[in-house]
């Protein structure tokens, strides 16, 4: 099942509205249908069948827009998919509901480094080593990131055909 650009966005500005609004939930209030959504999208992520997995997450926080989890997965998603901004902008979403989750503090990271933002990163990475108290996953996991740095930029081909200025044809191509 797809959604349509229009009703995703509304899905998150509705979701952006109502953290504003209303006080945030803890993860054990969140939609047990959302849960189940986002357990199946872990799994089809993993497959790496990335579409299902989108079309779940979309799923999961249409259901419940405070399901933390699904932000940072879709994050996940969007990082797989070589989608830095995107990553970004979930992993927003979750640092909105909770500005202390070092999952999406690394998850952001990561997605920081992969689009030249290393200053940026290595800040995430200092709140995520003060959060931990000791080192951790997160905190390795967006080191090693940050040590191997951006990707290389991508290189396209360039046009070297020459086109002869005007008035100056080949005379071999006239009759």
């Amino acid at each position: 099942m797809r959604f349509s650009p229009a009703a995703v966005a509304m899905a998150f500005v509705l979701a952006t509205v109502s953290s504003s609004v209303e006080s945030q939930k803890p993860d054990d209030q969140i939609d047990p249908r959302s849960l189940a959504l986002l357990a199946r999208a872990d799994a089809a992520r993993t497959a790496g069948q990335l579409t299902q997995a989108q079309d779940l997450l979309e799923t999961a926080l249409a259901i419940d827009p405070k399901n933390r989890g699904a932000y940072i997965a879709m994050g996940k998603v969007a990082t797989a998919q070589a989608l830095p901004g995107k990553a970004v902008r979930f992993y927003r979403e979750a640092l909105a509901i909770d500005p202390n989750d070092v999952a999406a503090l690394s998850g952001q990271g990561v997605a920081l480094v992969d689009r030249g933002a290393v200053e940026r990163a290595k800040a995430n990475l200092a709140k995520v080593r003060t959060l931990c108290k000791a080192e951790c996953q997160p905190a390795v996991t967006l080191a090693a990131a940050i040590a191997k740095g951006p990707p290389p930029a991508v290189v396209t081909a360039q046009n070297t055909t020459t086109v002869p200025p005007k008035g100056k044809e080949d005379a071999s191509a006239k009759p």
